[in-house]
């Protein structure tokens, strides 16, 4: 074992001292980090405070919708962003979430519109035709309401009109919709100045309400007294006047259309209410008639055929619309088994007050009074034809003079008003008179008799026709027998009377006794003599033998 060494021998060992410990200092390496980490929470923040409003919308369906690709356009500028789509809970609509700019926050009132934009013909307007390659967008009409509002339900096609185009609406009630639609035109004297918006049935379900816009250039023409009606393209009445024919536009014509106008009245016309719902009538006639304050409803009873009578016929007095039917019915009276067509009519005094004296106010005994006075003059109402065309009937009233006794009873109602039997029935009655007039006439005894007189007149003929063809015959023979005879004595004649000229001619030269000449004459003469004798004695032969005109001259035996 090696033994310990002296200290002092021993090497130096260093002194270890205390170090100060130095300040720690910023890596390079770690300022990427930080600047990015910043700029993501900036981000963050920016993203954070420039997002816009979430809302949702209900549609009826997501055709044309895809998350993340379908855009929300506000006048084509695109204004948010579809972000889902889920069906509602009781999986009648779908639920789209959209996502807006900070910009459209302000679009988000209680009547802003959405609808998704798709192709679409309707009522002759064609829209959304850009999507067949740009692909389905939603629609946006901003309100006007200041209430805001996050959750909307969507139309299902795009409104007519916007809530921006200047112009005013009006409410028509209708009895029935027609040929009308959404985007049917709105006609001032032919000119388009409108659309119909929208329609809808009236709660009771009696009737139909129809929305139309009219541009601001022409709504101040619409006041209290307009008038609306429907202007079909062609339009075909056939009423107890005959056939009328009107014609609007092709437009018209395909999808129907409504037309108004203001009659021509003294004064100013008040603007219409806020809220005032115009009757919307069915062509113009029936629209730019003077409106009827006051009616009387009677009912008459014909018991004759009513064919061709239809409610809405006219009821005229000498030529003045006074009414119209309003129905054709038909009652059968128990007690006496009788049949009778009650025709209910509308009577408009107002439409004769120049008639009525001032104070006879309709439904007041006065008026009554001066009904009844006309009654007893003979004031009836009566059936009558109002084409033969068309075979349509109307309700005349008139005076007849010999026309029974009647009184109204005006505690009844309605009122039963006497009725005349019409041209027609006495038409009738007159054919049945004269029907069984010539009944009583014995046509088979006059027949008989008449074809005994045609048998008599054909043996009559008969025996004629023998007799011409005897008189025929007749003339055959004069021409062959006697006349050639006649015509050879004839011509014997003439000779002697030209020898009888000749020698006369120069009797002035040879009237001596001893002149051959006188010779000559006495010859002549002979001639003439014996001519005559011939004819003479023909005449006689004729006279005693007049068959020989038929049978010829016969041969005398020696």
């Amino acid at each position: 074992m090696a033994e310990p060494r002296d200290p002092a021998e021993l090497p130096e060992v260093p002194q270890a001292l205390a170090e100060q410990p130095r300040r720690a200092s910023l890596q390079l390496v770690w300022l990427i980090p930080i600047v990015a980490a910043l700029i993501g929470g900036w981000l963050a923040v920016r993203a954070v405070l420039e997002r816009g409003p979430v809302i949702t919308i209900s549609f009826s369906s997501a055709e044309g919708l895809e998350p993340g690709k379908t855009k929300v356009k506000y006048k084509n500028v695109d204004i948010g962003q579809l972000t889902s789509v889920a069906l509602s809970e009781n999986r009648a609509q779908v639920i789209a979430a959209v996502e807006l700019t900070r910009q459209a926050a302000e679009f988000l009132v209680e009547d802003t519109r959405f609808w998704i934009v798709r192709p679409r013909i309707s009522a002759g307007q064609v829209s959304g035709l850009g999507t067949l390659f740009s692909g389905s967008y939603i629609g946006v009409d901003v309100g006007k309401s200041t209430k805001s509002r996050r959750v909307f339900d969507g139309l299902d096609s795009a409104p007519i009109v916007s809530i921006d185009l200047p112009g005013r609406n009006f409410d028509l009630r209708a009895q029935d919709l027609g040929s009308l639609d959404v985007g049917s035109p709105v006609y001032l004297r032919r000119v388009q100045v409108g659309q119909v918006v929208a329609y809808e049935l009236e709660p009771d379900g009696k009737s139909v309400r129809v929305k139309i816009f009219v541009n601001a250039a022409h709504d101040r023409n619409v006041n209290a007294n307009t008038r609306f009606w429907k202007a079909s393209g062609f339009d075909v009445a056939l009423d107890a006047s005959g056939v009328r024919v009107d014609t609007q536009s092709l437009a018209t014509l395909l999808f129907g259309g409504v037309s108004f106008e203001t009659p021509q009245e003294p004064g100013t016309s008040p603007a219409p209410a806020d809220k005032a719902v115009f009757t919307l009538f069915a062509d113009r006639d029936q629209a730019m008639r003077h409106p009827d304050t006051s009616e009387e409803t009677y009912v008459l009873a014909f018991e004759e055929s009513v064919r061709g009578l239809h409610p809405g016929a006219p009821v005229d007095f000498r030529g003045v619309v006074v009414g119209e039917v309003t129905a054709v019915l038909l009652d059968t009276d128990p007690a006496t088994n009788e049949v009778r067509v009650p025709v209910e009519v509308k009577l408009y005094p107002e439409r004769l007050r120049t008639r009525y004296r001032r104070d006879a106010v309709p439904g007041e005994p006065r008026h009554q009074a001066l009904v009844d006075r006309l009654v007893e003059r003979g004031l009836r109402a009566q059936l009558r034809t109002g084409s033969l065309l068309t075979g349509q009937l109307y309700v005349a009233l008139d005076f007849f003079a010999k026309a029974p006794r009647a009184k109204l009873d005006w505690k009844r109602n309605p009122v039963a008003f006497p009725t005349a039997p019409s041209t027609i029935e006495e038409l009738q009655g007159a054919l049945t008179a004269i029907a069984r007039q010539l009944e009583k006439v014995p046509f088979d005894a006059l027949g008989a008799d008449l074809q005994r007189s045609l048998k008599q007149l054909d043996a009559t003929a008969q025996t004629l026709d023998r007799s011409l063809a005897s008189a025929d015959k007749v003339i055959k023979r004069l021409d062959t027998e006697i006349a050639p005879e006649a015509r050879a004595a004839l011509a014997e004649l003439r000779r002697t009377l030209a020898a009888a000229e000749r020698t006369l001619g120069n009797a002035d030269r040879t009237l001596g006794s001893d002149a051959p000449v006188q010779h000559e004459l006495r010859d002549a003469l002979r001639e003439v003599t014996r001519a005559a004798e011939s004819m003479r004695a023909l005449a006689d032969y004729l006279e005693r033998h007049p068959e020989a005109i038929l049978r010829g001259r016969r041969q005398e035996t020696e």
